[in-house]
Parts: structure tokens; C-alpha cells; sequence
């Protein structure tokens, strides 16, 4: 038994999966009226980590992306910008040199989204990728191996790229679409809050199964366990199939009830988005948007 199946022994990680989809579907149902308003539509708006995660990104396309984010207090003056671009390591130096905006450069790196290559490869990409400009890294675990419970190997796999990090902040794809159980989203929380993350993240968006209520009620409890517990604030990230206001109102209640008000905030949370935006806009303003 290695040291991380020890650290599991001190969380709660038996969790139940029915359990969990009453309980999450209670809080909703309870407390996202409470959240259905202009105000909150704002706030999430400014949690946005507007993303272009494709093949065919081009330069183009992500100077474009820049100059909506630069131009973006012109056009609405009375709201808050998104938080960060998230663009692929190589795209970097291109949204860099484009930005004038105070908002993140977040960077996907680490052989995402399968992230099925060599620790030495996501070490180098992470270290690139901080030295072209990215301020944030989002790297997938190794879910191969986490699902054959090589955990002590994911830890270190983690806590080398957060080194390779530097001043970045570390934010961790659990992929908790694979990894399917809630007590598996439970130890993957832990383990990757143990080696360092800055976040925790649901997810790629690359794969069928994304973020799920059922998936932040997890993860949130996950991290104010692990607050009361080492005094260290965790911030969340949900990500992939998050689109709707709706969708926004659900997974800013479960955070707000579960963590509490010092989460809301881009600081400690994050939405992994490319339409969202344009929704959160249109419900807004009244009419639609399509700014993004």
C-alpha cells in the first residue's frame, strides 16, 4: 500500500452514487432559484475561461478571440470581463502578443487531453508553455494509471509538472467522465489536491461524459474537506458541456452551498467555456448575443 492510499484514509472516499444524485439534485432544486437572476448571470460571466481547444484553431481565429476579449469593456461597459483565454500550448505566443487585456493566458498542456505520452514530454511542454506566456496550466492525470490504481505514480507524474510549472497556477483534469464512480472523483480530488493543484477540473470536454452536477457536488465537497482540514483554499474549475444559463445558475449553486461565498470569485472558480458566454450575455441584455 503506498503513501496516497494512506492519505485516502483520512477523507470520507466511500461515497455512495445514488447518494450523491439525490443530493445534488435536492440543492438544485432547493437553492438554484435563489441564483436565477441578472447579477449571478454577470458573476458567471466573469468566471469564464473562454476556450478554443480545436485541430483547426489557426492564428487567425485566436487573434480574433483576443481582440473580442480586448474590445470587450467597450461594448459592455458594466460587466466584468471573462477571466482567461484557454488556447493549446503552441497558440500561446500568438494570444501573448495579441492580448492587452488583464485576464489569464491558460494553456492546456502534458499530452492533453489523453495525456498518454512521456512524463519527460509533459514536463517540457509545461516548461514551454510557461516560458512563451501561459499563467495557467490545465493538464488531464494520467487516468490509465489512476484507474489501476497506481496512485503513488499519478501523484508524482502531478507534483513534477506542477514544478515545471513555476508561477503558473496548476489547474487538474480528473476526466471524471471516466472515471465514472463518485468514489473514484472523491480520491482523484484528493490526490491531486495532495500533489499540488492549484484547481481541480472536471474535464476535457473531448469525451462524451463532461461536467455533471453530480461531478461539482463531488469535487466541492472533495475541497472544503481537504480546507478544514490543511487550511488551503482549492480553487474549482467545471468544464465541457457547460452551455446554457441554466446550466451556469446549477453548478454556481452547488458551489455557493457547498463551499460558501469565498469561492465566487475568479480567484477560486472557473468555467471551462466557449458558448456559454454568448448565452450568459443573451440572458442578460434581453436579446441575443452572439459577440463571442
Amino acid at each position: 500500500m503506498g503513501k496516497i492510499d494512506d492519505l485516502f484514509k483520512h477523507y470520507n472516499c466511500n461515497l455512495d452514487d445514488e447518494a450523491v444524485r439525490l443530493a445534488t439534485a435536492k440543492l438544485i432544486a432547493e437553492k438554484s432559484g435563489e441564483n436565477d437572476n441578472k447579477e449571478v448571470y454577470a458573476r458567471c460571466l466573469n468566471l469564464i475561461d473562454l476556450t478554443s481547444l480545436n485541430g483547426s484553431d489557426t492564428y487567425a481565429q485566436i487573434e480574433a478571440m483576443a481582440d473580442k476579449v480586448n474590445g470587450f469593456k467597450a461594448t459592455f461597459p458594466d460587466l466584468e470581463n471573462v477571466a482567461a483565454v484557454c488556447v493549446y500550448p503552441a497558440l500561446v505566443p500568438v494570444m501573448k502578443g495579441r492580448l492587452t487585456e488583464p485576464v489569464g493566458i491558460a494553456a492546456v498542456s502534458a499530452g492533453f487531453p489523453a495525456s498518454q505520452t512521456f512524463i519527460e514530454v509533459k514536463i517540457a511542454e509545461t516548461s514551454m508553455a510557461v516560458h512563451e506566456g501561459a499563467t495557467e496550466i490545465d493538464v488531464v492525470i494520467s487516468i490509465g494509471k489512476f484507474l489501476e490504481e497506481k496512485y503513488d505514480e499519478v501523484y508524482e507524474e502531478l507534483a513534477e509538472i506542477k514544478a515545471a510549472c513555476r508561477d503558473a497556477h496548476l489547474k487538474v483534469i480528473l476526466e471524471t467522465g471516466a472515471l465514472a464512480t463518485a468514489t473514484r472523483i472523491k480520491k482523484a480530488s484528493i490526490l491531486a489536491m495532495a500533489a499540488g493543484a492549484d484547481f481541480i477540473k472536471t474535464s476535457t470536454g473531448k469525451i462524451a461524459v463532461s461536467a455533471t452536477p453530480e461531478a461539482t457536488y463531488i469535487m466541492c465537497g472533495a475541497i472544503r474537506e481537504w480546507n478544514e482540514k490543511n487550511n488551503v483554499k482549492v480553487g474549482y474549475k467545471p468544464a465541457g458541456g457547460i452551455v446554457t444559463t441554466e446550466d451556469a445558475v446549477h453548478h454556481y449553486t452547488l458551489v455557493k452551498e457547498i463551499l460558501g461565498s469565498e469561492w465566487l470569485n475568479n480567484h477560486l472558480f472557473r468555467f471551462g467555456a466557449s458558448r456559454l458566454a454568448n448565452n450568459l450575455l443573451t440572458s442578460i441584455t434581453g436579446k441575443e448575443v452572439k459577440y463571442f
